[in-house]
């Protein structure tokens, strides 16, 4: 229990400090303690609460549905494919796939190559990158990729592309739980844990800010991604 209380806390203060994935900073503490199903139904709610500002305040909320709803629709295939894969597949191949994904992410946000989607190509790209990330969301509970380098290649305000990705976290969050409550992986016991453990992550989002005052964001954000890439590399090992 105790180390589940600290990876809801610490990816708490990883999102509040840099913006990262709430999921995908927890899921590399939370497997280690309760196993990779467990831990995608746990982190549900809390990644959800963590968002629902984010998607929901900056007042461009219908454009941005309108804009990429053909990537948000297809991440619904997407999610309940990854989640028949999970339900099939040996955990310890979810759990390396995790470990790939996590990897991923830390190395395309330490590289963060510039590049910007022409408008034909954005369109033809949405259901791909919906479907893709559906999978992965659905196999192991990671949100973030390939959405988030998808979303960053637009020319968009910050405001807007924060947006995107959250509103995208959030419905994936939203669809995995339905998914996760039919198929009886996030029973009644799980859910109520889930509950439970938005408590601690909003505590470790407001830690989080505090302490984005007093470190400099840069190096917060390189020390926080060695942590993830180790965390990942010890999921592909397993």
């Amino acid at each position: 229990r105790a180390i589940v209380g600290l990876g809801l806390v610490v990816a708490g203060v990883i999102k509040g400090a840099t913006g990262l994935g709430y999921s995908s900073c927890a899921l590399p503490f939370l497997v280690y303690a309760v196993g990779l199903k467990t831990a995608i139904a746990l982190v549900l709610l809390p990644a959800m609460a963590t968002n629902i500002a984010v998607a929901l305040g900056n007042g461009h909320l219908n454009e941005t549905c309108r804009t990429f709803a053909r990537l948000y629709m297809a991440m619904l295939p997407g999610i309940a494919l990854g989640l028949w894969l999970l339900a099939q597949v040996d955990s310890d191949i979810a759990v390396r796939v995790l470990g790939v994904s996590i990897m991923a992410y830390v190395m395309f946000t330490l590289t963060r190559p510039q590049m910007i989607l022409p408008p034909r190509l954005s369109q033809a790209l949405q259901i791909p990158v919906g479907l893709t990330n559906g999978l992965l969301t659905g196999l192991t509970g990671s949100q973030v990729m390939p959405m988030v380098p998808y979303f960053l290649a637009h020319d968009l305000a910050p405001a807007r592309i924060i947006q995107a990705i959250n509103l995208g976290v959030l419905m994936a969050s939203a669809a995995l739980a339905a998914g996760l409550a039919t198929s009886g992986v996030a029973d009644g016991r799980v859910l109520g844990a889930s509950v439970i453990a938005i408590g601690p992550a909003l505590i470790g989002v407001e830690m989080g800010r505090r302490l984005q005052t007093h470190i400099p964001a840069a190096l917060l954000k390189k020390a926080i991604l060695f942590i993830l890439a180790i965390a990942g590399l010890g999921l592909m090992l397993r």
